[in-house]
């Protein structure tokens, strides 16, 4: 049985025994052929909007009820793209994930989201969304990353992925040039005289690395050497984030600014220098990395990755593979934008 033929079987309970509603009567109704209906009410790519309202609009008429399940079913499709995040409950994960989904439900396609926080939880991700479980079309994984070896067997299989936060070779990828984030963020303290600076690191991911790097070549680039003790590693959770902060603020060796690698851990110092009754910028400057909504509200100097936007590309980059037989993937790169405010001030010496 076809797409079509099962969609059909859905509307087959008309109201007080009237006449049967079929989809040729929709296409009919809409000036158009069935397989151009089928599309638009299952909300597949290449209809144009005008027709894509035009049948919607002959269907609402009609009272037509397509059986969409059954339809996806028999098209050897779900019409859902499973996501991968971390932890969904922080503002990035939540921010990218909500603009992914808008772009997708665009497209007719839900999203299946999943909490993947360690090796196991990604093993069995990869194996619920693989190609024959008939639980979704296409993955994206936001900072779960993937090895080579675990890439090449998911495509292998005829899997379609992509990733965010993070580039293999196989995998279409959305990313940002970390190194740089961590360069910049780390400049622009060096510039304001500061050369004793914290570093809060996050604890999981392929991103620490990267901007830890980037903090080490603007220190080395500086002629400066790095200082060990001036590193706390900690989640991006702000009250952990706090207490990091205050094992830094507290030591002997008390840094005169902080490089947070989010936001949200920067808010969590912000707290921590107000409890040792330290001032920013006057005691101590603070820079971090997102430019999360509440960034702009406290004053906080960051690194904008233009969350949202990486959102957006990878669900352009997931749809325009799923309307495709090209396997070459696609590397996009977005450019981040250092936004200064009044968190950071000159070096002083008391």
């Amino acid at each position: 049985m076809s797409a079509d033929q099962l969609a059909d079987a859905g509307s087959e309970h008309p109201p007080n025994g009237g006449h049967v509603i079929r989809i040729g009567d929709v296409a009919r109704a809409a000036g158009v052929s069935t397989a151009t209906v089928s599309r638009a009410l299952r909300g597949l790519p290449h209809v144009a909007p005008a027709t894509r309202q035009r049948v919607h609009t002959a269907a609402a008429e009609l009272d037509y009820r397509p059986n969409l399940p059954a339809a996806r079913l028999a098209a050897g499709t779900t019409n859902t793209i499973a996501v991968a995040v971390p932890d969904p409950a922080t503002w990035f994960n939540a921010t990218m994930v909500g603009a992914l989904g808008r772009e997708t439900a665009s497209a007719g396609y839900d999203l299946l989201l999943s909490g993947v926080a360690s090796v196991d939880e990604r093993r069995r991700f990869i194996e619920l969304n693989g190609v024959r479980s008939g639980r979704s079309d296409a993955v994206v994984l936001i900072d779960v990353p993937l090895d080579e070896s675990d890439a090449d067997a998911f495509l292998a299989q005829g899997g379609c992925a992509v990733s965010v936060g993070f580039r293999t070779r196989a995998l279409s990828s959305v990313t940002v040039d970390n190194v740089a984030v961590g360069c910049a963020a780390t400049e622009i303290l060096l510039h304001h005289g500061h050369r004793s600076i914290g570093l809060l690191s996050l604890d999981s991911g392929y991103v620490p690395s990267h901007r830890a790097e980037g903090y080490a070549r603007a220190h080395a680039e500086a002629g400066l050497t790095l200082n060990p003790a001036l590193t706390a590693t900690t989640s991006s959770n702000w009250a952990e984030a706090r207490r990091a902060a205050h094992v830094l603020l507290s030591s002997s060796e008390r840094p005169s600014a902080i490089f947070a690698m989010c936001d949200e851990q920067a808010f969590g110092a912000m707290l921590a220098a107000r409890d040792l009754g330290l001032r920013i910028p006057e005691n101590v400057s603070l820079v971090g990395v997102d430019d999360h909504d509440q960034s702009r509200l406290v004053g906080l100097t960051t690194v904008r990755q233009h969350v949202a936007e990486q959102g957006i590309a990878a669900a352009e980059l997931v749809l325009r593979m799923l309307g495709s037989d090209s396997a070459a993937p696609q590397h996009i790169q977005l450019q981040t934008e250092l936004i200064v405010r009044e968190s950071v001030g000159p070096l002083r010496i008391d």
